[in-house]
């Protein structure tokens, strides 16, 4: 095929494709430097019929590289990427300007890596790297038994979301830590509990439990059509045999790739594998934020004593009030509160929960720090602090949620 950039002698490992491939002039250096003289080029218009010829036995991927005038082609591009699933072939997306629900849609059909357009310094070389590396067998979590062989669990998970409504308030401490403590509350019986990071462009969970990110949750998160218990389990990563991880992606994503329905998806899997589920969430609100508050049984809003808190405590409360959703879900969290030595420390408190029309609930002392070390050292406070007084209070308000929730399940099957 004349299309092929490429000598006649030397095998094909790789193509780009492509509406034009000089528009992409960096991923023409950046193959060059990867695969050598190993690789071609072909349009839009000759991918599949090249892909179906035995000439293309040899390839190990493909790149596809589109911009926003391409959109008008995306069924098109997708029959491509089918063919090259079709061969074992795998596709990395190179896309500039392309739509948040294009991408989606593009990954959700079989693109396994995505790399943004003007190219990162290494970004390709990195994904050509990750596909042609065999993923390891990842460890599955305990698969729950199941009832009277029906299929169903017996579990119905508490969801706990955990939102900061500013940077740096310590909404990801408080999250793993009160993760870990319902974990480990009850010696012998456990209650089993995962940690959602849904912080998809900066979750650090997996650096506060030092676990490595998995690639099966970009691939979770953007074929959800296919996400089933088998799916979310493999996806998972466990810490211990009672706590596991779903971390962020690996790569820095759209907030939007993921959809409200994506979400309550996730959710329902969750607490019917999970006795507690908690959810790490963004600090800004976005499409799906409605969903996870409504699926919510407690939603913690975590504060500190400044100007940006409460005003962004104020913006929260009118958004929610003038869609009428259920505000009163929220339990303000008040991190390094003031001590029991600041003789005006309570008054301000008053001051501030007066002024913004909240209650707040749950006073955190200010833990120093040894708080800030335990994270990076990537081990939970009990472990490597257990006699802050930060892990202290985490640990009751674990025990007041735990204990609420066996009252509840004691009720309900009296």
């Amino acid at each position: 095929m004349s299309a092929l950039r490429q000598a006649q002698a030397q095998p094909l490992l790789a193509c780009t494709i492509s509406r034009d491939v000089q528009i992409f002039d960096l991923l023409i250096d950046d193959m060059e430097t990867a695969m050598g003289e190993a690789w071609g080029d072909l349009s839009f218009a000759q991918a599949i019929p090249y892909l179906s010829q035995p000439e293309a036995g040899g390839l190990q991927f493909v790149t596809i590289a589109i911009d926003q005038d391409d959109e008008a082609q995306l069924s098109h591009i997708v029959d491509i990427i089918r063919v090259a699933k079709q061969r074992d072939l795998k596709v990395i997306l190179i896309a500039e300007d392309i739509s948040s629900t294009s991408l989606h849609f593009l990954l959700r059909e079989g693109g396994v890596e995505f790399v943004p357009y003007p190219l990162p310094e290494g970004a390709l070389a990195t994904a050509i790297e990750r596909v042609n590396t065999p993923a390891p067998q990842p460890v599955p979590a305990p698969v729950p038994t199941t009832v009277n062989g029906s299929g169903r669990t017996p579990r119905n998970g508490v969801l706990i979301p955990v939102q900061g409504l500013a940077g740096g308030v310590g909404a990801t401490t408080f999250a793993v830590n009160l993760g870990w403590e319902l974990a480990t509350i009850e010696k012998g019986k456990n209650p089993q509990v995962c940690l959602l990071d849904l912080n998809l462009q900066s979750g650090t969970i997996s650096t506060y439990l030092d676990v490595a990110r998995r690639e099966a949750v970009l691939e979770l998160l953007g074929n959800t059509a296919a996400m089933d218990d088998e799916a979310f389990l493999q996806a998972m990563v466990p810490y211990s045999e009672n706590l596991h991880v779903l971390t962020a992606p690996t790569d820095m994503i759209p907030m939007d790739l993921i959809t409200p329905q994506d979400v309550q998806k996730l959710l329902d899997l969750a607490s019917a594998n999970y006795d507690y589920v908690i959810i790490d969430m963004p600090t800004t609100m976005v499409e799906w934020s409605q969903t996870v508050l409504e699926a919510a049984h407690v939603y913690f809003a975590m504060i500190e004593m400044d100007m940006r808190s409460a005003q962004n405590t104020m913006r929260l409360k009118r958004a929610l009030q003038s869609e009428d959703l259920p505000f009163d879900k929220l339990r303000f969290v008040l991190n390094r509160a003031p001590g029991f030595t600041d003789i005006n420390g309570k008054a301000r408190i008053k001051r501030l929960s007066e002024s913004l029309g909240i209650s707040i609930e749950v006073m955190m002392p200010d833990g120093g720090k040894p708080i800030t070390q335990a994270n990076d050292s990537g081990e939970p406070l009990k472990k490597n602090v257990p006699r802050n007084p930060v892990r202290k209070k985490i640990m009751k308000l674990a025990k007041s949620v735990h204990d609420i929730n066996v009252a509840d399940d004691a009720t309900a099957f009296a």
